[in-house]
């Protein structure tokens, strides 16, 4: 055990063995208080024995039969991880088909021949000590039906009768669990899992299901191709039954799994320590819950209640110990054990009788600082048993605090919501109990409050002005204020024009950037306070414009300072145009090779008006000079004199240079050119040679005139050259150029990839895995592979169709890749070809694979025909794609009432092999939604819709009179349209009584643009005003007496007031609207009438 700890180390790495230390460990605490004691502790040794040698037979297995290959690990601790692999160490594929269950054994559904092999192994991992375990390797041999056909030939007469039956398909068989039902025992919290692997031919799907319920939506899981149902930290809710099911076209096979969760103990309420005074009363409470229910029992001390000391202040009751009148020796830890088959909860709970005069724990003469106006908390931490009682006072001799200005907390804290100045002082704290009395002062002050007397104001300034910001405070004299400006609530720039001061803050030479808001903000140990104002800057008065310009080109070009590879160039630099130069391009011109042609040679700082320069050989340099400034680059200047330099070999080789074949047989030697200047002397040619990599041969070379490709023939197919090509002229040769590596011409392929395998992943997606071929045989440069795969037919319409072949290519040394895109249930075929530069190699044989079934597309049709009063009939078409075997249809139907509230939903399973159906015992002249969709032994595909109405009752419907064909009503409209017809006539003769005075021969006789309202007992009708007397208008305007209304003469429109904007109906369908202003209207819109209003354009206008 470790000093001073409770710690205990074993350590077996010196000698000795874990065995040894097997056992249920324990660890106590102790003192004159009482023992608790801890969880018991297992260790166990970890242990992974070896494989029992056995005997294993090989298996022989007919074509489609099942086959389960058992692993049977030795039993470790903890338990091992099972997995199979080959005597390559590669993991063997798993699928629908072929899978391993939980117990480690590798199940077949049905086998293939391609599961012929010999080295089946199982390895067992055992994790904790890092070893693994490998079983004997199983073989399998599995017997197509035409191999046993020709041994059977081969053994019998002609007149035997001989013939192994071809491969059957079987409807599924569960290979685990067996029987049709079982149970299942789970603890609480655990991870379910319930396993279904079935054998049969097609390969069986597995469905779950739970009976009277559904899986949990967000704990459920399917694993091992859904053969394995994983429901995590399950409660006493998922106990029930389970049902697997295994089907495929010829049928299915169920099994039912009762599952049952039980619960280790857990707690409800935990037994928490608890402190008493003597006298006192209290309650230990330890409550637990599980399946089945726990056992709680008591333990004082580490030792059963039952024989420990007594102690007449407790009662044990069940799961409660209730002490009463307790004294100082009834102290001890008690422990709660609840305890049941699957396991056990402790815990310890220390009972504490304390008898302990008042203590306070707060500092003495502690001093409290506070704002007036702000609470004032004062603190009075405390501790005795029993607990004390709390007293504030206020001075030495001051009477006890009450009343509603001072809050009391339960800590012993005094609150004080509002302090005043006259609150500053000395506050006395009185702790007791029946054991004694203490108290402790602490002292208050009351400051003032920091205000900012002067703020900053709102400033507007001149760009490249000064401004400033007054801040001036007034705080409390025992405090020590500190100032911060701000700009736009960050940090001022970090910028000499920034001067803060002890009140103020000044900003030199203002500009744009300095726009914002500038907050001023004081902070004491105590308070904040801030103040802003925002700085708007502003363009300064305008001054006469600078023009700027590009610079003069420069002059006076001289060359000095001539030899063979170098020059000295000086010039005089042109206006700069009120922008310096900040730069000198210096270009020059081969009038030898490239005449009137300029190329970039260097450039310059401004500064500088020299330079020297570096030449090459053979070429007649001219030189000129751009100047370049912030506007842009000025003219060229004047060329300067023609400077000739001397001939020299070349320094330089051609560049680019490579070897690629073009044929089979030859050897293409390309490069890029020198240039011109480049050549350094008259007569360029160059010197290609080339040999054979990796093959002692001495360099084969040849002089070319000045071009850039050189063929050699007669070369091996796809071998590696070694290329060298060098410039030489008149004068000598260039460096020895660098050698680089070519290939002779490329040819296809020679053979085809091999041991090609497809893995059918799902029902649209397939992998398919080949050998590489050896790169000898590719003949040229591996590109990469192309997948040829084409579907042959579709196994739900066994139809043939035009095969269209579909090419995925996969770039480099690839040897899988994946098939997307597959139509579900149809059979393929697919090649892969090998691909270089020239082009594809043969192809690989044609590898059948099928897709299992998917889910069905929509049915093609759904139509719904022969409505009567309760019945109607369904009519649909199968699906386009049926992508599998169909095995129902799915139909749910709703009623829909007048407000378009569905009903309730019905469904009804359909055979596949239907085509329609009568739905009877409907309700009559009620409109019904329809949804309908088709199955696989997948799943549900998409669902089409329709809408149909069951016919009215025909009693109901002759009871349903058309009111529009009854005379009375008939009668009524016409007697309403006339009086109608005779109200407006009326209203029209009213309205052109006094027809003399239009209101364009109003606005004529007054200069005034503003028309005073008319009285209406001059013999006229309505008001007038303009669009600034916004009065309504009461009751039209006037209509000249010719009958006519033009646009610019009247404003009354009902179209000028669109949109309901300046105008609105009253209850009686009459208008109110206000003048606007005159509105530009298009013609087309009609607003313009030549005729009067009459009774019938009135009436339109009406309605």
């Amino acid at each position: 055990m470790k000093p001073n700890s409770g710690t205990l180390v074993i350590n077996i790495m010196n000698g000795g063995k874990a065995e040894a230390y097997e056992g249920v460990y324990q660890c106590t605490a102790r003192n004159e208080r009482g023992a608790a004691i801890s969880n018991n502790i297992v260790i166990r040794p970890s242990r992974s024995p070896l494989w029992t040698k056995e005997k294993l037979e090989p298996n022989h297995v007919r074509e489609g039969d099942s086959l389960v290959l058992h692993c049977r690990p030795p039993v470790g601790l903890p338990p091992p991880i099972i997995f199979w692999m080959d005597n390559a160490f590669q993991r063997l594929p798993q699928s629908e088909r072929v899978s391993q269950g939980l117990n480690g054994d590798l199940y077949f559904s049905n086998v293939q021949p391609e599961d012929t092999r010999e080295d089946y192994i199982c390895y067992a991992r055992f994790n904790h000590t890092q070893t693994i375990q490998q079983k004997q390797p199983i073989s399998v041999k599995v017997f197509s039906m035409d191999s046993l056909n020709d041994t059977i030939a081969a053994n019998l007469s002609d007149t035997d009768i001989y013939g192994a039956k071809p491969v059957t398909e079987r409807q599924p068989v569960l290979l685990t669990p067996t029987g049709s039902t079982s149970t299942k025992v789970e603890l609480r919290g655990n991870v379910l899992l319930l396993e279904c692997i079935a054998a049969g031919l097609p390969t069986p799907v597995i469905r779950w299901i739970k009976e009277g319920g559904e899986l949990p939506a967000n704990r459920t899981f399917f694993e091992n191709f859904k053969k394995t149902l994983k429901i995590t930290d399950v409660s006493e809710a998922d106990s029930g039954n389970y049902k697997c099911i295994a089907r495929n076209t010829l049928g299915s096979a169920h099994h039912v799994i009762s599952v049952t969760v039980k619960a280790a103990p857990y707690w409800i309420t935990a037994p928490r320590n608890l402190v008493l005074s003597p006298g006192e009363h209290g309650n230990l409470i330890c409550r637990a819950n599980g399946n089945p229910k726990p056992d709680i029992s008591w333990l004082a001390n580490g030792v059963p209640i039952a024989i420990a000391p007594e102690d007449p202040s407790r009662k044990v009751d069940g799961d409660t110990i209730i002490f009463s009148h307790v004294q100082e020796r009834s102290s001890a830890v008690y422990q709660c054990n609840a305890s049941n088959e699957y396991g056990y909860l402790l815990a310890n709970a220390f009972v504490n009788v304390l008898a302990e005069p008042p203590r306070i724990l707060t500092p003495a003469n502690k001093l409290y600082q506070v704002i007036a106006d702000s609470p004032a908390l004062l603190d009075c931490a405390y501790f005795g048993s029993p607990k004390p009682e709390i007293e504030w006072f206020k001075g030495v001799k001051g009477s006890i605090l009450r009343g509603n200005e001072y809050v009391f907390h339960e800590n012993g804290t005094l609150e004080i919501p509002v302090a005043q100045k006259d609150s500053t002082g000395t506050y006395t704290c009185v702790a007791r109990n029946e054991l004694g009395k203490t108290q402790n002062e602490v002292q208050l002050e009351v400051k003032d409050p920091t205000m900012i007397i002067k703020q900053p104001e709102y400033k507007v300034i001149q760009r490249y002005g000064q401004v400033s910001f007054e801040c001036i405070i007034k705080h409390d004299s025992t405090l020590s204020p500190t100032v911060i400006w701000l700009k736009d609530n960050d940090e001022l720039p970090d910028d000499e024009r920034f001067l803060v001061g002890k009140d103020n803050l000044t900003i030199m030479n203002v500009t744009d950037k300095d726009d914002g808001t500038y907050t001023c903000i004081v902070n004491t140990t105590l308070d904040s306070v801030s103040a802003s104002a925002v700085l708007t800057v502003v363009a300064a008065p305008p001054t006469p414009a600078i023009i700027y310009a590009r610079p003069n080109p420069p002059f006076d070009l001289e060359l000095t300072g001539q030899l063979e590879r170098s020059i000295e160039l000086s010039w005089i630099p042109g206006d700069e145009n009120n922008s310096p130069i900040t730069s000198f391009v210096i270009e020059y011109e081969d009038g030898l090779h490239e005449p009137g042609v300029w190329h970039y040679q260097t450039e310059v700082p401004g500064t500088q008006t020299t330079v020297q320069l570096k030449l090459s050989p053979y070429v007649n340099y001219s030189f000129r000079v751009i100047a370049v400034n912030e506007i842009g680059r000025s003219q060229p200047s004047e060329p300067s004199e023609q400077y000739l330099t001397k001939s020299a070999s070349p320094d330089e080789n051609p560049s680019n240079v490579q070897g690629i074949g073009s044929e089979p047989d030859n050897l293409v030697i390309t490069w890029e050119s020198l240039k011109g200047f480049q050549s350094n002397g008259p007569g360029l040619q160059y010197k290609v040679s080339w040999r054979q990599k990796d093959v002692d041969d001495e360099w084969t070379s040849v002089i070319v005139a000045n071009v850039s490709k050189y063929i050699v023939s007669g070369t091996p197919t796809f071998v590696p050259y070694e290329i060298k090509v060098q410039a030489l002229n008149d004068l000598g040769y260039a460096p020895e150029p660098s050698v680089v590596i070519g290939h002779s011409g490329e040819d296809l392929p020679m053979v085809a990839p091999g041991n090609v395998q497809v893995f059918v992943i799902n029902s649209t997606l397939a992998k398919v895995h080949w050998d590489p071929v050896p790169l000898k045989t590719v003949r040229g440069h591996l590109q990469g592979y192309k997948v040829y795969y084409w579907k042959v037919q579709s196994l739900s319409r066994r139809s043939r169709r035009h095969v269209e072949k579909k090419i995925l290519t996969f770039r480099g040394n690839k040897t899988l890749g994946m098939l997307p895109g597959l139509e579900p249930y149809s059979s393929y075929k697919l090649n892969v070809r090998v691909v270089n530069g020239k082009g594809e190699g043969p192809a690989s044989p044609d590898k059948l694979f099928r897709t299992p079934e998917g889910v069905p597309g929509s049915p093609s049709f759904l139509k719904i025909t022969n409505p009567t009063l309760d019945s109607l009939t369904l009519e649909w078409g199968s699906p386009t794609h049926p992508n599998g075997v169909l095995t129902s249809y799915i139909l749910k139907f709703q009623p829909i009432n007048n407000t378009h509230e569905l009903g309730p939903l019905v469904e009804i399973r359909i055979p596949a092999n239907e085509s329609s159906l009568i739905l009877k015992n409907l309700n009559y002249s009620t409109r019904y939604k329809f949804y309908f969709n088709a199955q696989t032994s997948v799943g549900s595909g998409n669902q089409i819709t329709e809408e149909a109405v069951t016919i009215m009752d025909e009693a109901m419907a002759s009871r349903q009179v058309d009111i529009a064909t009854q005379g009375w009503f008939i009668g009524l409209m016409c007697a309403v349209a006339l009086l109608i017809l005779i109200l407006l006539i009326v209203c029209f003769i009213r309205r052109n009584k006094g027809g003399k005075y239009p209101v364009k021969e109003k606005e004529d006789a007054h200069a005034d643009p503003e028309i005073q309202p008319m009285k209406e007992d001059d013999g006229t009708f309505g008001e007038y005003s303009d669009a600034e007397d916004h009065k309504p208008l009461k009751k039209g305007s006037r209509t000249p007496s010719d009958r006519t209304v033009k646009k610019e003469d009247s404003d009354d429109s009902l179209v000028d007031y669109g949109e309901g904007v300046n105008g609105q109906f009253n209850e009686d369908g009459s208008f109110i609207g206000q003048y606007s202003g005159k509105k530009e209207k298009e013609p087309a819109e009609g607003n313009e009438s030549s005729e009067a209003p009459s009774p019938v354009n009135a009436m339109n206008s009406f309605v």
